[in-house]
């Protein structure tokens, strides 16, 4: 059963730091379709791990951090897209893709390990 505290996982901390950098990065961008797209799926990350986290199952957990994990894709081929728009420098916005990468990383981690030890583990345990 899901009954993690988001406020105390890494996992959300960094995206909602990632999520800020993000926001103050897209403010001043002109190409509003691009901003906005930035912006709505740099909160989606952490808002979907909170929501997750308050689940009644490991299982719906692991279905948004699934979602959070597709954002964090999301994002990065944005800030690709602004570096070759050129509405983004390279300077600023690798940065932001390799955290997101680390995030995507951490979050399949994490989700990892809220399937449990499966049926092998199961058996195994047994014997």
């Amino acid at each position: 059963m899901a009954t993690h505290r988001f406020e105390e996982m890494e996992i959300w901390k960094r995206s909602s730091r990632l999520s800020v950098a993000v926001l103050e990065l897209v403010d001043p961008i002109k190409l509003y379709a691009l901003r906005d797209q930035m912006a709505r799926c740099s909160i989606s990350i952490p808002s979907n791990i909170a929501e997750g986290s308050e689940r009644d199952s490991n299982r719906e957990f692991r279905r948004f951090l699934s979602i959070a994990k597709g954002s964090a894709a999301e994002l990065r081929t944005q800030l690709y897209i602004g570096i070759r728009a050129r509405v983004l420098t390279e300077e600023a916005a690798r940065p932001l893709i390799e955290e997101a990468r680390q995030v995507c990383s951490m979050i399949e981690g994490f989700r990892r390990s809220l399937r449990g030890p499966g049926l092998l583990g199961l058996l195994l345990s047994i014997f």
